[in-house]
């Protein structure tokens, strides 16, 4: 059986983006967003007490007492955020294997208008996506491009820390949670304190990270957060939806005022069927948005999404198309991606 070193040294020259350790299968991979047998060999019980045990140490046995545990470490050469649970008496672990190269905006494949939210100086850049759609990796780049051209102080809240910075023109505090706080809730009472001028906060989970990000855009800050949503309009909706009632119109005004873009992302195979390649969503949130914000109106920001092309935004599809005509994805992966098959067939002409 293979340490746990040798399978993320493996696993990481396979491409791999995750390791997944369960009783009774072999150790399993992702690759290109596909699972596949690492080693034929069958993880016993044993030898998954054993891994959970090196990589847990001394916090171990709170695994026992909470269910799981998140951690961080260095691996087989690689940095790799580790979640260790319990299921059906067994003990499981799923480990992301982290990039050490934090890439140039350039690389990516972003829209245009998402190469320029790094020279922003205030309000609230949404990332949003579901897990393993590249989100950190585009904030992580984003906040590289303002360490390496203005000089300002950047506070991150994350859970666990993915990427590491080494400052350049900025000065960088980067805190975990229940490492270096004890929760999003308290990093961020503490973190308007800590004189910031650009803040990531990991997700946006609850009304108090939410109202905090509100608080900092207001007070002159720069904040990146991410949620867990699949369009830009989905994540207005999100952000209000967390309030009570009463407060709701309160919360609308607030965002109308300090959000500036919605940037939602998918990663997709690749025509060819190796690697993959980012389908993204751009909503700058121009006058006309700002108002259907306010007035709660946000089904008809989709359509106001299409007339504000010309300052870049795009809607998902609309990227789809392009990614489909530069032959990057194929049309039937544009299909099972797309928000409006009946547009998106239409315009590819099935």
């Amino acid at each position: 059986m293979m340490t746990i070193d040798q399978m993320v040294m493996t696993a990481s020259t396979m491409r791999a983006s995750d390791i997944h350790l369960i009783c009774g299968l072999p150790p399993k991979i992702r690759v290109d967003g596909e699972l596949k047998d690492l080693t034929s060999d069958v993880l016993t019980d044993e030898d998954c007490k054993k891994i959970a045990k090196n990589l847990a140490g001394d916090h171990y046995d709170s695994i026992r007492e909470i269910g799981e545990l998140d951690m961080a470490a260095s691996l087989g050469g690689e940095r790799v955020r580790i979640n260790l649970f319990h299921q059906r008496g067994h003990i499981s672990a799923a480990l992301r294997i982290l990039s050490n190269h934090i890439p140039e905006v350039e690389e990516l494949g972003l829209p245009e208008a998402a190469k320029t939210f790094a020279s922003y100086r205030k309000g609230i850049v949404l990332v949003t996506g579901e897990t393993g759609s590249g989100k950190s990796t585009t904030l992580a780049a984003l906040l590289n491009r303002i360490n390496e051209t203005r000089s300002e102080h950047i506070v991150t809240l994350e859970d666990p820390i993915e990427y590491l910075y080494k400052p350049k023109k900025s000065i960088i505090n980067q805190r975990e949670i229940g490492t270096d706080t004890r929760s999003y809730a308290d990093g961020l009472r503490a973190i308007l304190r800590e004189d910031p001028d650009v803040i990531l906060i990991g997700e946006m989970r609850d009304l108090t990270t939410i109202e905090t990000a509100l608080t900092a855009a207001e007070t002159g800050h720069l904040v990146f957060a991410t949620l867990h949503t699949n369009s830009a309009v989905d994540s207005v909706d999100r952000m209000v939806g967390v309030f009570p009632e009463e407060r709701q119109p309160q919360i609308r005004m607030e965002l109308s005022t300090t959000l500036n873009a919605v940037l939602s992302q998918q990663l997709l195979l690749r025509a060819g069927g190796k690697g993959r390649v980012l389908a993204a969503e751009v909503m700058i949130v121009t006058p006309s948005i700002r108002n259907l914000i306010r007035e709660g109106k946000t089904p008809q920001m989709q359509s106001a999404m299409l007339t504000s092309a010309a300052e870049g935004s795009i809607t998902m599809d609309n990227f789809l198309l392009r990614l489909v005509a530069d032959r990057k994805i194929t049309p039937e992966t544009a299909m099972e991606a797309c928000n409006d098959p009946v547009y998106l067939k239409k315009k590819l002409m099935f």
